[in-house]
């Protein structure tokens, strides 16, 4: 056999020497829906649209929501409040609010531009439909009820904790550099939750609805040691003194 036919032998084999390996690694599938992996603390979910503490809708009908959406899958008409029986506390309220969740791509940018907070992202991800106009979600059916809770859809799997650490108040709690304001609240109350403390990582590391139990950067994060994607195998935490953390071992 010559030296080429050998090479092309071995190779052959090699091919199959990775294959052959992967049944005996370590299996990192999670068997779902019977078991399920935490949520993210900041997970972008189904949309709710909320209401302040004395029950009034926040959506002014503005339209800033629909503007900055890139993919074009808001669409909001404001009207007048009538002055018997205001909607909002502002002149207008949104008269017609519709999300079409089959080009929603849950970037967030919508909660962003609100000016009032009205809209934010649950956690829930975990909802199908059998036809496009169960996915076009109208206003009755993303207004929060009155208790605050979100509406709960026949087609939806809501869990314990999907409504909590809603995306709209995860926001910096020191604008413009001004430290005295930091771990302060600067957004209003809704209503069932009232106003919702700072998030985790400001002065208060209890400050959440879940308190996390570390604070670290995303360089930090990039640092730390990890096996597989996204997958880490220990929390990374500072050095006392704010040293920055090993690398990779």
């Amino acid at each position: 056999m010559s030296f080429l036919d050998q090479s092309r032998f071995v190779s052959f084999f090699k091919g199959f020497l990775v294959t052959g390996k992967q049944p005996v690694k370590p299996k990192v599938t999670i068997q779902y829906p019977e078991h399920k992996r935490p949520k993210p603390e900041r997970a972008h979910g189904r949309h709710v649209l909320n209401r302040y503490e004395d029950g009034m809708e926040k959506c002014i009908g503005c339209e800033l929501c629909a503007g900055v959406c890139p993919a074009h899958c808001i669409y909001v008409r404001g009207a007048d409040n009538p002055p018997d029986a205001p909607v909002s506390p502002g002149e207008r309220y949104g008269f017609v609010y519709e999300i079409n969740f089959l080009r929603c791509i849950h970037c967030d940018l919508c909660v962003e531009a609100c000016p009032t907070e009205a809209i934010t992202e649950s956690k829930l991800f975990e909802f199908s439909f059998t036809n496009r106009d169960d996915a076009i979600y109208t206003k009755a059916e993303l207004v929060v009820d009155d208790s605050g809770l979100p509406q709960v859809l026949p087609w939806e799997d809501w869990k314990p904790g999907d409504d909590e650490n809603t995306s709209a108040w995860v926001r910096a709690t020191s604008p413009s550099g001004r430290a005295d304001l930091e771990g302060t609240p600067l957004w209003s109350g809704e209503l069932g939750y009232g106003v919702r403390p700072a998030q985790a990582g400001q002065s208060d590391p209890q400050a959440a609805d879940v308190p996390a139990d570390f604070d670290i950067s995303v360089r930090e994060v990039a640092a730390a040691e990890l096996k597989g994607v996204g997958v880490s195998t220990v929390i990374p935490v500072r050095r006392p003194g704010g040293a920055n953390p090993p690398g990779p071992r």
